[in-house]
């Protein structure tokens, strides 16, 4: 009886870690986030601000309520035209990534045109793809892709660049053969760099895809702040965008717990355990 309930007694804490953990490292953060709706709240009848203007955050969540199908429904438009570009543009940047860092031809010529390409602005193809492929879906992914895909190669080229000489030659010295020698070392010693690609790239889809609503859409959260905006409807537009950055918090989670999940040795995992 004494060891079942110092069993259960050390289960407790246990259970209860991840959540004590969290709450020492993000109370300031709570507390600031409360603080912030709590003086946005007090403060349009304090400044006499006018409800064209900004609205309580408690009117803003009343007029989502209103409007809740239609915010989901757009929600998840956007969530998806966000999810399809993210996800091809890291199943081709990566393959790509790798074999630009293996081949010196690619090197002198693919590397330099992607660096080029990076400097350019992709929001300003999207008036392009939309007229030439309307307003669906297909030139949004497209635009997300875009946004999405030049972080990722240029994280990936150097991830797979970066490996040590002398690390390759000691685990070729071992009889380790060229693909064990990838799996084994290159590819785990790759991946926090691809990961910063991936996060970089996951706080953009989310922008690519409001900014090629905003040219041309007839629906999604872009096209939902751009109507409300311009029917004098802050507090709709205001919820539009809470729910945009809501999906860029899910994606960049989402991306996070791959990280932790895939590479819980490295040390920026750890330290932020």
């Amino acid at each position: 009886m004494a060891s079942a309930s110092s069993e259960r007694t050390s289960l407790g804490p246990k259970w209860f870690d991840p959540l004590s953990r969290w709450a020492a490292k993000s109370w300031m953060f709570v507390i600031f986030f409360i603080g912030f709706f709590l003086f946005w709240e007090m403060s349009i009848d304090l400044f006499h601000i006018p409800r064209y203007i900004l609205n309580k955050p408690s009117e803003i969540i009343l007029a989502s309520r209103a409007d809740l199908p239609r915010l989901l429904e757009y929600t998840y438009v956007t969530g998806l035209e966000a999810v399809l570009g993210y996800v091809i543009a890291i199943s081709i940047a990566v393959p790509l990534g790798l074999a630009i860092a293996f081949s010196s031809i690619l090197r002198r010529t693919i590397y330099p045109f992607f660096v080029s390409i990076e400097m350019t602005p992709k929001i300003a193809f999207a008036p392009l793809f939309i007229s030439w492929l309307g307003f669906g879906l297909l030139p949004k992914v497209i635009i997300v892709f875009l946004v999405c895909f030049f972080p990722i190669v240029l994280n990936a080229i150097l991830a797979f660049s970066s490996l040590s000489e002398e690390l390759e030659r000691f685990s070729r010295a071992t009889g380790a053969g060229w693909a064990r020698v990838f799996w084994k070392v290159r590819l785990p010693a790759a991946m926090p760099q691809c990961f910063v690609g991936f996060k970089y790239a996951a706080l953009n889809a989310t922008v690519g895809a409001t900014i090629a609503e905003f040219i041309g859409s007839d629906q999604g959260l872009g096209f939902y702040v751009q109507i409300s905006t311009g029917n004098m409807r802050p507090d709709l537009a205001f919820a539009g965008i809470f729910l945009l950055t809501l999906l860029g918090l899910l994606m960049f989670g989402l991306v996070t717990a791959a990280e932790r999940l895939l590479i819980p040795w490295h040390i920026s995992v750890r330290r932020n355990a």
